[in-house]
């Protein structure tokens, strides 16, 4: 199964936006460039895009405005957009998100029929609760996104844990698990760029420090991490946490600390783009904390792997999804308390740290290539069960 094909990739946010989705998409696009055939990327307009730096096709339609940290609100309602992608006699669509770009490829089926498949990669009903004010707007995004999601011809996701978001969507369809890759390779980081991170923040040689990377946004489960941080502080425990990434709650998460007493513990260092330099924070660090039962496939776990860091995480979640308990990482519950029995026990035991991050580094770790690979491979699948289906009037 060789054959070169064109995919075009739909996201409802691209550079320079970005988070998890528009990174998966990103190499997505690269990688299928490169080997696979040709990629197209489909998105709102964005007026920071500088699109030209990208060696693939980056299609731009109408946004109505941007919010947060960047991202743009797409109206993909003209006709004209229907048939640019029409035109680009794509092989199959491939959408990362089942809102405005899913409803885009829906309109475009409307017109001529192009086999579809949907990652669903992100607990959508999070957002929706805490951010659509009524219950009726919530019943109206709740039934857009099931359309959207069962107008697809295949549904992916990135762990079996995210099927549970399918569900409580109203999803009762098949899917199928397609993992995301890691871009940091495995990779030898001296012994002079791990004391760099120690020098940048002044922390001492010696001192453990505890590391979460993602957006700061409160239900990611942070709190917890900083309320397990105050019990170690009170037991006379001495460590540096290091928050990597930017996001809404930032300015209340600082505020928090600080009420806490435990500001002069907590390095907040904004995002990293720098994909090398966050490397060697992962490699700097002891122990990556991150209790999220938000995220879908836990990505920022496989890129500890990479640097031989193991995780601590909560059991269930689909961040622990494959982990096993002090083989590949660390298990805890969804509370504080837990969570600083576990960071107390661990940090006094060095060897156990290093012997766990080896085996998440030889068991768990996944590149891009051979997640795309897979992707590649199931695009094939289902571009000929499309094609050797006889298709109706399309209902969606």
């Amino acid at each position: 199964m060789n054959r070169k094909i064109k995919v075009g990739l739909g996201t409802d946010a691209w550079l320079p936006t970005l988070d998890g989705v528009c990174t998966a998409t990103k190499y997505y696009a690269d990688i299928i460039n490169q080997e696979y055939g040709e990629a197209v990327v489909i998105t709102p307009k964005n007026p920071n895009a500088e699109d030209y730096k990208f060696p693939y096709q980056i299609y731009r339609y109408k946004s109505l405005f941007t919010f947060g940290e960047g991202y743009p609100v797409g109206w993909p309602f003209k006709e004209e957009f229907a048939n640019d992608v029409i035109n680009m006699n794509c092989d199959i669509l491939h959408s990362h998100c089942p809102i405005a770009t899913s409803y885009f490829f829906r309109r475009i089926n409307r017109k001529r029929r192009i086999p579809v498949v949907l990652t669903y990669h992100t607990k959508y009903e999070y957002d929706f609760e805490a951010r659509v004010p009524s219950k009726l707007l919530k019943a109206r995004a709740y039934g857009m996104t099931l359309n959207n999601i069962k107008s697809a011809d295949e549904v992916w996701v990135t762990s079996d844990g995210t099927s549970e978001s399918l569900r409580k969507m109203g999803y009762e369809g098949d899917y199928i698990v397609m993992p995301n890759g890691c871009d940091l390779p495995i990779a030898a980081i001296s012994d002079n760029e791990r004391a760099s991170i120690r020098r940048k923040h002044h922390i001492p040689h010696g001192v453990p420090i505890l590391l979460f990377v993602g957006r700061m946004i409160w239900y990611k489960n942070t709190k917890l991490i900083f309320d397990a941080c105050r019990m170690l502080q009170n037991a006379g425990k001495d460590y540096r946490l290091l928050m990597v990434g930017m996001g809404p709650d930032e300015a209340a998460m600082k505020k928090y600390v600080s009420r806490i007493g435990i500001a002069d513990k907590v390095v907040f260092t904004e995002q990293i783009t720098d994909r090398h330099e966050l490397q060697i924070y992962y490699n700097a660090s002891d122990l990556l904390v991150f209790p999220s039962l938000f995220d879908t496939n836990g990505l920022v776990v496989r890129e500890a792997a990479a640097s031989a860091t193991p995780a601590l995480l909560v059991a269930g979640s689909c961040a622990a999804e494959g982990i096993e308990d002090c083989e590949t990482g660390f298990l805890c519950e969804e509370n504080a308390h837990s969570i600083y029995t576990q960071i107390q026990k661990l940090i006094e035991n060095k060897p156990l740290l290093e012997r766990v991050g080896l085996k998440a580094q030889n068991d768990i770790y996944i590149s891009w290539e051979d997640a795309v690979r897979m992707a590649y491979e199931r695009y094939q699948v289902v571009i000929d069960k499309f094609n050797s289906t006889p298709h109706g009037e399309y209902k969606y």
